[in-house]
């Protein structure tokens, strides 16, 4: 005889949050590498080290790498290199990478 045990059922909030996961751009993977790469304005990466050149989405993660990477050199927020704003000619046509979004709906 089998089992008289209830089939489990999945709730409408759990199957919303697998379809939200499962279409949704984190910008992981090779998908995401341009993305984090900021070579389009409006990236993840914001902010890039005048030292080493390590990309950062905001000053205060900047702040967090300087200060485990270069700990003897003194923090300077004027010398970050906003990647943003470095590249004037860029198309304003051209789709900027998102996180949010999905074209598999």
């Amino acid at each position: 005889m089998t089992g008289k045990a209830k089939p489990k059922k999945h709730t409408a909030k759990e199957i919303a949050m697998k379809i939200d996961a499962a279409t949704t751009n984190r910008g992981g993977g090779k998908a995401g590498v341009e993305d984090r790469k900021a070579l389009d304005k409006g990236g993840h990466a914001k902010l890039a080290c005048p030292v080493c050149k390590v990309t950062a989405p905001d000053s205060k993660s900047m702040l967090i790498h300087h200060e485990a990477r270069h700990p003897k050199l003194p923090y300077e927020e004027d010398k970050l290199i906003n990647l943003h704003a470095s590249d004037p000619g860029a198309e304003a046509s051209k789709p900027k990478p998102g996180v949010r979004g999905s074209l598999k709906k």
